[in-house]
């Protein structure tokens, strides 16, 4: 009977308050220090990056006391300055904690070059047109030369100078197409060039 008599006493029931008491306390004290050290009560709204320099890009967010990390380059666009912001993560918006890193993506410099495929020589303008398209040119001047078959690719040419197989451009670049008029005209010079000399051997005789 002593066991129950002391936990129904007054000391037992003093110090159970005095220990729950305690506890509270200690669990205060340590949410206060969670908030405290992981700063969940900080937001800080990410800002809006896009078209930004990084000169300008730094100086915003040591304002903000964040940090930044640039990804690889992405595809050029023209709407953006080059070597300016053109994506980021955490998107315009969010909250974050500070010192929090913003992942940049770049606009490059300009277009990236293209290589001239091989075996578009002699080749049918509907043949060719839509190879060059899907690399990323575009189809410029189309012109007509005497030759026997119509619509055949006879030059490419990129602001006047010819274009072989091999050759870089940058990707948007305007080509100009040289065609064959199907005149057969080139045929026949051949044909009285030859003739010609033909006369001229016989008249040697």
């Amino acid at each position: 009977m002593g066991l129950f008599r002391f936990i129904f006493s007054k000391t037992f029931l003093i110090q159970v308050v005095l220990a729950i008491v305690v506890l509270f306390i200690l669990a205060f004290l340590a949410m206060q220090w969670l908030d405290f050290t992981t700063n969940q009560d900080q937001r800080i709204e990410v800002p809006d990056l896009a078209k930004m320099n990084l000169d300008d890009v730094e100086g915003r967010l040591d304002e903000l006391e964040l940090r930044y990390e640039i990804l690889d380059s992405a595809n050029f666009n023209p709407d953006f300055p080059r070597y300016s912001v053109i994506e980021q993560v955490p998107a315009p918006g969010k909250f974050v904690k500070e010192e929090r890193k913003i992942y940049l993506t770049l606009n490059p410099s300009g277009y990236r070059k293209v290589e001239i495929p091989n075996n578009l020589i002699r080749k049918t303008r509907r043949q060719v047109e839509p190879t060059l398209r899907s690399l990323g040119f575009e189809i410029g001047n189309i012109t007509y030369k005497p030759d026997i078959a119509e619509d055949a690719v006879l030059e490419l040419r990129h602001k006047g100078a010819e274009v072989k197989a091999g050759d870089e451009l940058m990707k948007t670049s305007k080509i100009d197409l040289i065609l064959g008029d199907g005149s057969g005209r080139y045929r026949i010079q051949e044909e009285d060039t030859l003739n010609i000399d033909e006369t001229t051997a016989t008249d040697e005789f």
